[in-house]
């Protein structure tokens, strides 16, 4: 699930952003009890395993919360690979025009090659500084801000993905002047405005040449070659200068692009994707969420049912919302195994639709299911939908996607009534355990979703009329 520190932090981050929607006891219940499984299983807790092990009971088919920001990134990766790659050609076209009477100036490539350099290394020291020089453009062409940890990753993000664009750019340059060289017949010369003399430009390339000296010491100029090739301004003779010389530079150029603009772009391309591995696991070991996890993973958990201090307050179970009555409806969905091994007579009929959602269920069978929902409440006029649930377990945010979801796909009247069921069908659940859904009802909206239980008065919510039982 896991593979990269990248993923494994944003998926972190998610799950400790939705667990702020849960009561701290059952957080500390759950984690203690993950602590416990891997001390007798003999494993070491960590981020990882604990990710795992709250994602097993969802299925293999869930998808990661990472999944969406980091495709976006390789988007964005492969945009820069496509943009540097055009840019690479036509920058290598233009650097080697040649119109069969002005040479191509090696002075001038030096130059360009330098600028490549310093943008490199502009670009990985804002990496390391942190600074955000692309927010402009990301702002503007981002659908959303990013926030949390991957805005804090942003300044690696986008010099990885420079350093890709820049490698591109290399290599689409070193191809074109290849091909080049083969169609057409390049005419190399050197040239200066400065009063520099042969000896000196020599010892400038030859130094330059350095690095592959001893492994073609053919693409190294000679002083031969540098003195035949020199041109000036105005009221040169050339007509003592061995044509077939000007095209020996195409070595050099082919050299000095390889290991001046290829090779740094490659190694700060590796350095940084290390450095974004090494921010995230970083991030991930400074989480706020990571130090509450490894105290409630140590403390011992005390369940007294009172999240106060003081041992004479009642836990506040408050709430604007209350029970409604049960509505008229042929269909009922059974959230995460509730209503196993068979729901409360209140609940079936000999024409209920049963359908099953969450727990095991993978993202297809919850589609599924919707899609069921929606035609099956397409044809009632006044369309209502039972969801059951164990009272005992609070809501999750796999729920709550689910019945999001639903609205937008079911007709604009339908209305939901969760029903939190007990261990045993012919029981009513306490009240402290029904209090966390009529909050979670009250969350979504009222509007759309309420809280009712099997025992009360059926009635339609649309009509306003109560029906008995029978």
């Amino acid at each position: 699930m896991t593979e990269s520190p990248l993923r494994l932090l944003l998926d972190f981050d998610a799950r400790v952003r939705r667990d702020q929607e849960q009561p701290p006891t059952f957080l500390h219940r759950r984690d203690r009890k993950f602590a416990l499984t891997c001390r007798d299983n003999g494993l070491t807790p960590g981020p990882r395993q604990w990710l795992e092990y709250l994602d097993r009971a969802n299925g293999p088919n869930r998808q990661s919360p990472s999944d969406g920001p980091i495709r976006r990134w390789w988007q964005i990766n492969l945009g820069f690979v496509a943009a540097g790659a055009v840019l690479g050609a036509l920058t290598m076209l233009g650097l080697l025009f040649y119109d069969g009477g002005q040479r191509i100036n090696i002075t001038v490539i030096l130059g360009f090659v330098l600028l490549q350099c310093l943008l490199a290394a502009f670009t990985s020291v804002q990496a390391l500084a942190g600074w955000q020089p692309w927010r402009p453009v990301l702002n503007r062409f981002a659908a959303s801000t990013p926030t949390g940890v991957l805005n804090r990753l942003q300044p690696q993000l986008m010099a990885r993905a420079a350093h890709a664009g820049g490698v591109a750019f290399g290599i689409a340059g070193l191809v074109t002047l290849l091909v080049l060289v083969v169609i057409q017949d390049l005419a190399f010369g050197w040239s200066t405005t400065l009063n520099t003399d042969n000896r000196s430009f020599l010892g400038l390339v030859q130094a330059i040449a350095t690095p592959w000296h001893w492994l073609w010491p053919a693409a190294v100029p000679d002083a031969a070659l540098v003195d035949a090739t020199r041109f000036f301004r105005a009221g040169t003779d050339s007509s003592s200068v061995n044509p077939a010389r000007l095209g020996d530079w195409w070595l050099f150029v082919a050299m000095l692009w390889l290991f001046y603009v290829i090779a740094p772009r490659l190694v700060l391309a590796g350095a940084s994707q290390l450095h974004l591995r090494l921010r995230a696991r970083r991030l991930l070991h400074q989480h706020a969420g990571m130090t509450a996890l490894h105290y409630r993973m140590e403390t011992p958990s005390l369940d007294t049912g009172n999240a106060h201090n003081d041992a004479e307050h009642q836990p506040d179970i408050t709430t604007h919302n209350q029970l409604r009555p049960l509505p008229e409806s042929d269909l009922v969905i059974c959230w995460a195994g509730a209503g196993e091994p068979e729901l409360p007579d209140a609940l079936r009929g000999p024409e209920t639709l049963v359908l099953r959602a969450g727990g095991r269920a993978s993202l297809q069978d919850d589609a599924d299911t919707l899609a069921n929902a929606a035609a099956q409440l397409a044809r009632i006029t006044r369309p209502a939908v039972i969801v059951a649930t164990r009272s005992w377990e609070p809501p999750t945010g796999e729920l709550q996607d689910f019945l999001e979801q639903a609205r937008e796909q079911w007709p604009a009247a339908s209305h939901v009534a969760i029903v939190p069921l007990a261990e045993a069908a012919a029981d009513e659940p306490p009240r402290h355990q029904l209090q966390q859904w009529l909050r979670f009802a009250e969350r979504l909206g009222t509007e759309f979703v309420h809280v009712s239980q099997p025992q009360m008065t059926l009635y339609n919510p649309y009509r306003g009329e109560d029906h008995s039982h029978g």
